[in-house]
């Protein structure tokens, strides 16, 4: 499985009109219908919606553990969607691609220490000698501000904030070509949602791909560079944020810049709202 040269107009992650079913036979259920999207090396996209309308499948397809009935998705010149069980096993352990959860004291496991926790990637990979994976775990740590003193703590003795930023580390550690971030400052304050969110925007010139996963288009606007909008299972909108946030073209897009009071200047009032709403399609099943 050689890894392809990529360009630097190659998209890292290339996800192309993909298709997903959950269930069988009669009850089947389209959950994704032709959705594409891709980030280059050093792109922050945002991936915006409403719950439901499939931005979780989207990233559980990306790495294998929903399957794709039509299209394809590559990442670092891998087409991902022919690899079977061994091949998804291998490059996992290499590392290309890692995942930011939602919930870091639920990520992270509550028996271990912070410093342990962000090494077990390394010494399941064997990835240096334990001084090696130590000073790594500490070069880290500082990357995403943790203080040092923190790595000799477990997570329930630690803030929000201070989870997410080990958890982030944890996944930059094996050095991921592609970060996916699954909704990563929705339980944090807005004090460490400012610092963790600031920390993202900084790993761009790391050259690393963010795909970043989000119900709030106003941190969506802070950080990425483009954006696609995803409502019931398709992408409605898509292109550079800041084109989005200004003249935004579909119903739901509208929605949600209106109700955003940092992008709207106020929110719009329950009359417009319905309006919008009434221009939306109606729900599938």
């Amino acid at each position: 499985m050689p890894d392809a040269v990529l360009s630097d107009t190659v998209p890292l992650l290339d996800v192309g009109a993909i298709d997903v079913h959950y269930g069988k036979r009669r009850n089947k259920r389209q959950v994704l219908s032709g959705v594409s999207l891709q980030v280059r090396a050093g792109e922050i996209v945002g991936l915006i919606g409403e719950s439901g309308s499939g931005k979780s499948t989207v990233a559980r397809a990306i790495i294998g553990l929903a399957q794709v009935t039509a299209g394809q998705i590559t990442v670092a010149g891998n087409e991902v969607t022919k690899f079977r069980s061994n091949q998804w096993r291998s490059f996992r352990r290499r590392g290309f691609v890692q995942y930011v959860f939602q919930d870091p004291l639920r990520s992270l496991d509550g028996d271990q220490l912070i410093g342990d926790s962000i090494a077990e990637p390394l010494r399941i990979t064997r990835a240096g000698s334990r001084a090696e994976i130590d000073q790594r775990v500490k070069e880290y740590a500082a990357k995403v501000r943790l203080d040092e003193e923190l790595l000799s703590r477990f997570p329930a003795e630690i803030s929000g904030g201070q989870r997410q930023r080990a958890a982030v580390a944890r996944a930059l550690v094996t050095e991921p070509q592609l970060l996916i971030l699954d909704e990563p400052v929705s339980a944090l304050d807005a004090a460490n949602r400012v610092q963790v969110l600031g920390g993202f925007a900084g790993l761009r010139s790391d050259g690393i791909a963010m795909l970043y996963i989000s119900h709030d288009l106003g941190s969506v606007a802070g950080i990425c560079d483009r954006t696609a909008v995803l409502y019931q299972g398709q992408i409605v909108e898509y292109g550079p944020t800041t084109e989005i946030v200004k003249n935004p073209q579909h119903p739901y897009t509208r929605l949600l810049v209106g109700s955003a009071p940092t992008l709207h200047g106020t929110p719009i009032d329950r009359e417009a709202r319905a309006r919008l709403r009434a221009e939306l399609p109606a729900q599938t099943s």
